[in-house]
């Protein structure tokens, strides 16, 4: 017997990946891969809340000037790593934006080692923000997520260092692999509560601090692994934001989207 199937069966996706009435909080709110994503999500409706680290604070009036309607755009000062600021920040957030609905993390550190001389106050450091700042972050978002009852999207930035090994990326590599781990079981977690959690792994970007750290000779070999034969762009990696703030990714949780020109293919 056949089995019968409504063709016309849909859950409703937005072509246009509105995100009209949204609130986004984007931690390293004033770099490269924020820029791109926060240029994005406003764009879509989206109000947003950039959290800065005290010392970009000299980027604060530049960044906002980008973004026309003020009421939908606020900056608040937040150290990832303290558990006080963190807590501080979110509930700034929610009581001048009403609530949480994405949340995007980009802040991040990096100094590259190689291993034998990395130093633990290094390894340290890239753990207390990459990792512990993030899952910070993504717990008080969550909270104020399952609060209020409306789902919500966890988008992580993590990076190709995390499944290929770099030289010189030990203490980065692996801080970036533990978002990987983590972003698994709070999505299995947060899955019943309709919070979809997962993180984006780019290669290079095009950011100053990317271009400047792999340009020369570096660079160029690096290349010649990527199919495509370039680094990425800064609104390459935002669409990818854009789409997993977006409903059409509402049964995406618990993966890693890889932005990597083909690297891995080899």
């Amino acid at each position: 017997m056949a089995i019968s199937y409504d063709v016309h069966l849909k859950y409703g996706v937005d072509p246009n990946e509105s995100l009209q009435g949204k609130v986004a909080v984007v931690t390293g709110g004033f770099g490269g891969i924020a820029m791109a994503s926060n240029r994005l999500m406003y764009a879509k409706g989206a109000s947003l809340a950039l959290l800065y680290a005290p010392f970009d604070a000299g980027k604060l009036e530049e960044s906002l000037a980008e973004f026309e309607d003020k009421s939908r755009v606020i900056a608040v000062e937040c150290d990832v790593t303290s558990p006080e600021s963190v807590k501080k920040a979110f509930a700034e957030v929610k009581a001048k934006l009403g609530t949480i609905d994405i949340l995007v993390t980009c802040a991040g550190y990096v100094c590259l080692q190689p291993c034998m001389e990395t130093e633990l106050s290094e390894w340290n450091k890239h753990m207390e923000v990459n990792l512990t700042g993030t899952f910070l972050c993504a717990q008080e978002a969550a909270r104020i997520m399952t609060t209020d009852k409306h789902g919500g999207k966890i988008i992580v930035i993590a990076s190709q260092a995390a499944t290929v090994a770099l030289d010189n990326h030990v203490a980065y590599a692996t801080s970036k692999a533990g978002l990987m781990g983590m972003c698994k079981v709070m999505a299995k977690e947060l899955g019943p509560y309709q919070i979809c959690v997962n993180t984006i792994s780019p290669t290079v970007v095009l950011t100053p601090m990317g271009a400047k750290a792999w340009e020369g000779k570096k660079g160029e070999d690096n290349k010649k692994m990527i199919p495509i034969g370039r680094f990425a762009y800064t609104d390459e990696i935002g669409a990818a934001v854009l789409f997993l703030a977006s409903n059409g990714s509402d049964m995406i949780t618990g993966t890693d989207i890889l932005i990597d020109g083909g690297y891995q293919v080899w």
